[in-house]
């Protein structure tokens, strides 16, 4: 009788640990979430530090008439009475490496 009682609770102990280790909520489970959490922490870290900085945009454009100017400038293309515009125009890949056409003066001659 002793020896069944002894078999049923090393059973149940097995079956206890299987699922603690394997089952759903178990270790497994706990190590996901886990991570899951680091994942998020570092997304909202991120997310706070360009709130942050929105808010420091914010609060200079309301307070700053520079700001407002720079916007301006950088957006809009705006400029002051007085000044001159120059605009660059980067040329696309390969554009600059082509051979200039043969001019008027050698084509067809020796």
């Amino acid at each position: 009788m002793l020896r069944w009682i002894a078999l049923i609770l090393i059973a149940l102990l097995i079956a206890l640990q299987v699922k603690l280790w394997i089952g759903e909520g178990g270790m497994r489970d706990l190590r996901a979430l886990r991570a899951r959490v680091s994942a998020q922490q570092a997304e909202n870290a991120k997310l706070k530090q360009r709130n942050e900085a929105l808010q420091a945009e914010v609060e200079d454009l309301k307070h700053g008439k520079d700001a407002v100017e720079a916007r301006a400038r950088s957006q809009l293309g705006l400029i002051k009475p007085g000044e001159v515009f120059y605009q660059v125009v980067d040329l696309p890949p390969g554009a600059g490496t082509a051979a200039p056409p043969p001019s008027a003066s050698t084509a067809g001659h020796p």
